[in-house]
């Protein structure tokens, strides 16, 4: 979503491009792919070319088990991507987002010159978040979205969205348990089903939902984890605004 805003404001086209589609079993043909995009990307200039999950397709090239195809794939993407295929007035952006930087070649941190770290959401822009995901549900005059951010600390946007499917599953599973006990009373007395519910008949969300799902829905990050502490680090080492200082190596006589 960060890198379709970043081309929507810059007016740019958008490229979106994962291991899957400029991968192939036939020797040489992903660096075929890999010329295609750019050569696409800068006919269509401006543009942003997008590449998720970057780790798994600019790892790190001294792995043993790596196949020379791949390690030659890599090269043709740095060759494309340092711009010595392409005019001066044809601009091309290239974006990446990985949850592991640390797994990733030295060749491409040089080339990323903007390193930034996307934090789990504060309080303020979990508020923020619940307003645009809830921005078009009918919400009861009860709920607080800031006391709501203010008890979900931890929580990421994919996880807030995740509650908000969950509280917004309970009054569906109200009015379809209304329907069944209405129509087996129907049976019962022997009479004509009565008509079913429409989404009209659906009642606003209320506190009590968002407050259930939150004891159903828990954060999926922990910020004391493994994998956190580690893109702390690197962060510090290599992101923007880091302090740059690795540590100082000891000798012991």
């Amino acid at each position: 979503m960060l890198a379709k805003a970043v081309a929507t404001e810059a007016g740019a086209n958008f490229i979106n491009i994962s291991m899957s589609s400029i991968a192939s079993k036939w020797f040489g043909e992903g660096e075929k792919y890999v010329k295609a995009v750019f050569s696409l990307a800068s006919k269509i200039a401006p543009s942003v070319v997008f590449v998720d999950e970057v780790d798994s397709m600019l790892g790190r090239r001294e792995n043993p088990g790596e196949h020379e195809a791949m390690r030659k794939m890599k090269n043709e993407f740095m060759v494309n991507w340092d711009g010595l295929r392409t005019k001066d007035k044809e601009r091309v952006l290239v974006l990446a987002a990985t949850n592991r930087p640390f797994d990733l070649d030295e060749a491409v941190i040089r080339r990323l010159p903007r390193r930034l770290m996307v934090n789990l959401p504060d309080a303020a822009n979990r508020e923020k978040i619940l307003k645009v995901i809830l921005a078009k549900e009918s919400l009861a005059p009860d709920v607080d979205l800031d006391a709501l951010a203010s008890i979900t600390d931890g929580y990421s946007g994919s996880d807030l969205k995740n509650l908000c499917v969950t509280a917004a599953h309970r009054p569906i599973r109200e009015i379809l348990q209304k329907e069944k006990t209405e129509r087996n009373q129907a049976l019962a007395d022997n009479t004509p089903p009565p008509p079913l519910y429409t989404s009209q008949d659906i009642r606003p969300l209320n506190m009590d939902d968002l407050k259930y799902a939150h004891e159903q829905v828990c954060a999926s990050v922990s910020s004391e984890s493994t994998n956190m502490n580690e893109l702390v680090q690197w962060n510090e080492l290599y992101g923007e605004g880091g302090s740059r200082r690795k540590s100082s190596l000891s000798y012991f006589m």
